[in-house]
C-alpha cells in the first residue's frame, strides 16, 4: 500500500451493546484504484490476479477494509490478531502465496492464481490452510542467528514473500520484486 493510502492515525472502531463493529465503508473508485495497482505489479512481477474481476474487487475491497480496520492489508480469507508483528505471514502478497501458487495453482484467498488459471484453462477450486496455528507460528518466527562467513562484507537479506536475495547492511525499504515492506525480510547470511 502506497503511504498515501495509508491513514493518519489508526483507530480502531468500537463494539456496540450487541458486540457488533460500524461497517466500514470502502469507496468503488479507492477499489478500482487498488485493484488497478495490485494488476499491473502483479504482472510485472510475473505474477497473474483472479480473471475473475468482481470476485477478484471484492477481495481488494476486504483488502482495503482490513487495511482501515488494522492498517495493513491482511488477506481477507483468515483471521488477523490485529498486532502487524503477528500478522506479518498474511499481510498481502502473504508469505504462503508463492508456495501455493506452486502446488495448487492459486493462493489461499485465490486473488493470485497461475497462468493457466488466469487465461480461463483451469478452474478455481479451495486449498488447503497453510497457515500453522498461533502457538506453533509464534515458536517458529524466532529469528535463527547464523553465524556471517567471514569473508562477507555485509549480511544477506532473504524477502520471506519472494525469496528476493540482496546482501547490504539492513533489508530494503520495499522489496523490488513483490513490493512487501521491511519487516517481511530475514536475515539469510
Amino acid at each position: 500500500m502506497s503511504q498515501d493510502m495509508l491513514p493518519q492515525a489508526i483507530k480502531l472502531p468500537q463494539a456496540d451493546g450487541n458486540g457488533m463493529l460500524p461497517p466500514i465503508e470502502i469507496s468503488p473508485p479507492a477499489v478500482d484504484r487498488l485493484y488497478q495497482r495490485l494488476q499491473s505489479e502483479a504482472e510485472s512481477a510475473g505474477y497473474h490476479l483472479n480473471p475473475d474481476a468482481e470476485f477478484t474487487k471484492a477481495l481488494v475491497h476486504s483488502l482495503l477494509i482490513n487495511e482501515k480496520r488494522y492498517g495493513y492489508p491482511t488477506c481477507p480469507c483468515r483471521l488477523a490478531e490485529g498486532e502487524r508483528e503477528d500478522d506479518l505471514d498474511i499481510i498481502c502478497p502473504c508469505d504462503y502465496r508463492d508456495p501455493d501458487l506452486e502446488e495448487f495453482g492459486m493462493c489461499f484467498c485465490c486473488l493470485y492464481v497461475d497462468e493457466a488459471t488466469a487465461k480461463g484453462n483451469k478452474e478455481t477450486h479451495s486449498i488447503p490452510e497453510r497457515r500453522t496455528p498461533n502457538k506453533e507460528r509464534a515458536d517458529s518466527q524466532k529469528p535463527n542467528q547464523i553465524p556471517l562467513p567471514q569473508q562477507l562484507s555485509y549480511p544477506v537479506w532473504r524477502c520471506k514473500v519472494c525469496g528476493y536475495l540482496c546482501a547490504r547492511e539492513e533489508p530494503p525499504g520495499i522489496c523490488p520484486i513483490c513490493k512487501v515492506s521491511k519487516e517481511r525480510f530475514e536475515r539469510f547470511l
